[in-house]
């Protein structure tokens, strides 16, 4: 075979559970918590089968590639209302899906070798992107180990050199559910300041928050901080694949290059869904959404023995007393023979004893029998 690029040999094919086939030719009852999704449908007038040609016509041609006017327009005021940050038309990058956005940003913003500093827990998908364009990706466990915005500093800083050129936090968090309180990000904002370095902020579980408030970063300096969104995650609509960065104008410019050349132009059709949950119908189904998110992450927190989620759909638990000599390994695949699927912990950075369980990836009910499964596993 001719040559495979050393970056891509490097990466994982499955980051959220390498089981996932096995679990599925096996039959019997399935419960995959293993990846960060909802059992809800979209709010009812934001839904592909809503859209009509006659009310859209081009629905099915290409979009710009920076995003349907309207949806850019309506991203912009939001965001500004929220974040108190005047957000224009050039502060705005749709993409397919915050993920594609993201990818977009780390290579606008990294070459061969440079570092990105990236606070752990992670989302893990950001690790790979940061390889993907050559970049070191460089964990720093900081959920957990920092416990002032001064131990936050220290912590970060402690990882930084000549050659890191960006940070990245998820807060609400992916996968631990904390999130990361005003004060810590306004220190982490000046250090990144004082070091002239980007911030990359995910915030794609902005609209679940369970305890207190969600805080946006980019308010703390806003010359240096790209915030990623997710109409997947907020809305239900992750098959759409439609997301968003907000961030100078600049920067964006140069992501969207790398977003052209990749997806060129976010779906048409998701960006109308999008546009169309951003009104009344959107904020009714947020609501009703969170709360049965938090009934259900209190349920599976208290079930489990763990502290209740503050936002983000997932827990983040340490399973070491219950681990023998076939380690993680061992514990996934004995989850697997009764139907269950979590994500392994050093998906998420340096937590080879942890697995990550989300609990609205399926119907309230069928999540109640695998959190039952994994309690029992761990004598629970």
């Amino acid at each position: 075979m001719p040559k495979i690029a050393a970056s891509v040999l490097g990466m994982k094919g499955s980051v959220y559970s390498h089981l996932a086939k096995r679990l599925h030719e096996q039959g019997g009852p399935v419960y995959p918590l293993h990846i960060g999704d909802t059992w809800m449908e979209p709010a009812e007038g934001c839904r592909m089968q809503d859209l009509e040609v006659s009310d859209h016509p081009g629905m099915h041609r290409y979009a710009g590639v920076q995003g349907v006017p309207e949806l850019i327009e309506a991203v912009g005021a939001r965001v500004s209302a929220r974040t108190g940050v005047a957000t224009g038309f050039d502060d705005v990058l749709i993409a397919a899906g915050a993920t594609g956005g993201l990818c977009g940003l780390v290579g606008a913003i990294v070459e061969p070798g440079d570092e990105v500093v990236i606070l752990a827990p992670f989302w893990p998908l950001i690790a790979g992107m940061v390889r993907a364009f050559g970049g070191v990706a460089v964990p720093v466990p900081f959920i957990g180990v920092a416990d002032s915005p001064e131990t936050a500093v220290e912590v970060v800083r402690a990882a930084l050199t000549d050659r890191t050129v960006a940070l990245y936090w998820n807060t609400p968090n992916n996968p631990t559910g904390r999130r990361i309180p005003a004060p810590w990000l306004a220190a982490l904002a000046e250090l990144a300041r004082e070091r002239d370095l980007w911030v990359v902020s995910d915030e794609v579980y902005e609209e679940y928050v369970y305890a207190g408030e969600h805080v946006y970063s980019r308010a703390f300096a806003p010359e240096r901080v790209v915030s990623c969104h997710s109409f997947s995650k907020s809305y239900g609509m992750a098959g759409n694949r439609a997301g968003y960065l907000v961030g100078p104008a600049d920067i964006l410019g140069h992501a969207k290059k790398i977003t052209t050349h990749t997806f060129y132009s976010t779906p048409t059709a998701s960006q109308l869904a999008a546009l169309a949950a951003l009104g009344p119908a959107g904020d009714a189904w947020v609501a009703q959404a969170r709360a049965k998110y938090a009934e259900l992450g209190r349920w599976a927190a208290e079930r489990l023995g763990v502290e209740a989620p503050e936002g983000s759909t997932f827990l983040f638990l340490d399973v070491s007393d219950h681990l023998d000599e076939t380690g993680l390994v061992g514990l996934l695949e004995r989850a697997v023979e009764r139907g269950l699927l979590v994500a392994p912990g050093d998906s998420f950075g340096p937590y080879p004893n942890h697995v990550r369980l989300c609990f609205t990836s399926a119907a309230p009910e069928r999540v109640r029998a695998g959190v039952e499964v994994l309690a029992s596993l761990l004598g629970r």
